[in-house]
């Protein structure tokens, strides 16, 4: 019963993914702690499940030319040293028995989801003031000081991620919309993905050598998710846009504010 349970779960998280394309890691994580599942192996195993989800978003983008593959290595330049050193420290065993360890994870997830909310409601302005209302001389410096700007943001990313497996998504793409504004809509969200599944990969591998995967969960969530995901997609153009990310935005407020609050 709990494995069908789950499988329905991964489903549902499939579709909305499917349906708004926003991370997994904002809507699975949440539900996995309503479930019951300690904080550590819910992300961890979020991660993984985000790694396998996000490996087919990459590939198609791939083939359609939406990665800049040069911003891809850029961003994991950061974060994928970012997400090891927080697991080197994360192997303290009384760092992992003590109480510290499973309140920073939910803070941490607090916060990301309370940014991605911010996030999904400001994206379009911050695209929009980036391209028109820009001052030039921000502007080149951004221009001239891009790379290294675009290093930071994956350091931080990596360490967002690698805490809360929140990040990867809605808030990486909108950042990177901002940092290449002249660059199209959808070869960001192909190069945010494409960033995603590496860092989510290290990032999952490290909670998984630490023990903090439920290998039959993951199973059972992508069982669900994967053909749901595909479901989703079709469907999108059939349903108000608008109304969703306003519900899902909502929602997201919510399950930020509590985990930071509670």
């Amino acid at each position: 019963m709990e494995f069908l349970l789950h499988i329905l779960a991964g489903a549902g998280v499939g579709f909305a993914i499917g349906l708004t394309g926003v991370g997994g890691g904002s809507l699975m994580t949440p539900l996995l702690l309503l479930f019951g599942y300690p904080a550590p192996i819910a992300i961890g195993t979020d991660l993984l499940y985000a790694a396998i989800t996000k490996a087919g978003g990459a590939i198609s983008h791939h083939r359609q030319g939406n990665v800049d593959w040069q911003i891809v290595v850029t961003l994991a330049l950061g974060s994928i040293p970012a997400s090891i050193l927080l697991h080197y420290f994360f192997l303290d065993q009384n760092f992992q028995e003590s109480e510290l360890f499973e309140k920073l994870l939910t803070i941490s997830l607090g916060v990301m989801l309370t940014v991605t909310a911010i996030v999904l409601i400001f994206r379009n302005k911050m695209r929009l003031k980036a391209i028109e209302e820009r001052p030039e001389l921000v502007m080149k410096l951004v221009h001239k000081r891009r790379g290294v700007i675009t290093w930071v943001m994956g350091l931080l990313l990596g360490i967002c991620v690698t805490l809360s497996s929140v990040g990867a998504g809605a808030f990486g793409a909108a950042v990177l919309m901002v940092i290449y504004s002249q660059t199209t809509s959808v070869r960001v969200i192909g190069t945010d993905i494409a960033h995603a599944v590496p860092l989510t990969l290290i990032a999952g591998l490290g909670y998984l050598l630490i023990g903090y995967v439920d290998l039959v969960l993951l199973g059972s969530l992508l069982i669900g998710s994967l053909p749901a995901i595909h479901l989703g997609t079709k469907v999108s153009s059939q349903v108000p846009d608008k109304s969703l990310q306003t519900i899902l935005t909502i929602l997201l407020l919510g399950l930020g504010m509590y985990y930071i609050l509670f």
